[in-house]
């Protein structure tokens, strides 16, 4: 492939324009954004080049990153989810990435995973079967019911670790267990019995003491979820949480599981240990109100997931913004510069970030108050 027409403006590229790029290459770098949806769209493009016989590599990165890419290289590139020079680029904001990828690999006669691209769209925050994931839905026959959607078959172990949502026992196992216990369920769970836990998930959800006004739509997302009973997981929002999780805590397994090796186990050990760390964060960080700016500090979290749970449900204010040891990430409910805002931060704090209008994130050379101070001056 020719490095000619290389860009890194952000324009993306139609899925016939990428099933286009894939079929005349001899070898495929794919550098793929650190999050669910993306990390699905990734593992989309890699199974159609397994079947076309195209050898490729895939590699995680966060906003901020480069292609790595020579000059000279023959290789092609693609990038998802991310602004570097590339043949072909995914967009992951008005068309979920997992869309694109599954739709190019269709292109290519390739036998793409709906299941895995439904679990990204989901990932990337769009409700299955909307918009231009509708013929997704459709060709997948998957049926929705009442309840959470969780990736285990264990009730106490899918809501404390779930980061769809944040509720005050979210974290605990235990906690969660004595919840469950109060509601009377039976051990067969049948529709009832789930509208029940599912009720019981988004009072805790939406009556926390420190809920904002966001709650109450935000926790939709993980309700009425759609079983999978040919799947990794047991309902697609569940996978997708994991998708999300697993991309940014341990983004080899990650790509393990997009991948469709047996990363299953791994996968959810890393999914656990991801939420309870989220979790504690929002329970236990320091929090600040700037003007249009909820701010927490914390020391050691996935502040990409704290930032976008502290936004949906504990902000009082349009903009999030996590702050750890040397990495900060932000997310707002509306459309703000967000991405360049934590560039322009990132320039000032010796460090590296980027991001989209509502997502961002840097990783920084000095201490917290410093990259805060600038990421507020970068605002004005």
């Amino acid at each position: 492939m020719s490095t000619s027409g290389r860009t890194g403006d952000g324009n993306a590229s139609a899925a016939s324009d990428v099933a286009a790029v894939l079929g005349e290459s001899a070898f495929v770098r794919v550098l793929t954004r650190a999050d669910g949806d993306c990390l699905a769209a990734a593992g989309l493009l890699a199974h159609a080049l397994r079947e076309q016989g195209v050898p490729y590599q895939v590699r995680v990165a966060r906003f901020g990153a480069t292609s790595e890419a020579s000059a000279e290289s023959d290789d092609t590139i693609v990038t998802v989810g991310l602004d570097c020079a590339a043949d072909a680029t995914l967009e992951s904001d008005a068309t979920p990435a997992s869309v694109t990828a599954f739709d190019a690999a269709n292109e290519l006669e390739a036998s793409p995973d709906v299941t895995l691209a439904l679990a990204g769209v989901i990932a990337g925050g769009h409700p299955p079967g909307a918009g231009e994931s509708a013929h997704l839905l459709e060709s997948g026959g998957f049926e929705q019911r009442p309840g959470v959607g969780i990736p285990t078959d264990d009730l106490a172990d899918g809501l404390a670790h779930t980061t769809l949502a944040h509720a005050d026992y979210s974290g605990d196992a235990g906690a969660v267990q004595a919840t469950l216990a109060e509601l009377g369920l039976p051990a067969e769970l049948d529709e009832s019995a789930h509208r029940k836990i599912a009720s019981e998930f988004a009072l805790a959800t939406i009556d926390a003491p420190q809920a904002n006004a966001r709650a109450a739509d935000a926790v939709e997302r993980a309700l009425r979820p759609h079983e999978t009973p040919a799947g990794p997981f047991a309902t697609l929002e569940g996978y997708a949480d994991v998708l999300d999780s697993v991309a940014r805590e341990r983004p080899g397994t990650g790509v393990a599981l997009a991948l469709g090796h047996e990363a299953r186990d791994p996968a959810l050990a890393a999914w656990r240990d991801h939420a309870q760390a989220a979790h504690a964060a929002l329970a236990e960080g320091t929090t600040g109100r700037y003007d249009g700016l909820f701010v927490l500090r914390t020391e050691d979290a996935p502040v990409e997931t704290v930032a976008r749970l502290l936004r949906d449900f504990r902000s009082p204010e349009p903009i999030a913004l996590v702050v750890g040891d040397g990495v900060a990430a932000a997310a707002a409910s509306e459309d703000c510069g967000v991405g360049a805002t934590m560039s322009d931060a990132a320039g000032a704090t010796e460090g590296t970030g980027g991001g989209t209008a509502r997502r961002g994130y840097a990783e920084f050379d000095t201490d917290t108050k410093e990259f805060l101070g600038a990421f507020r001056e970068a605002r004005r």
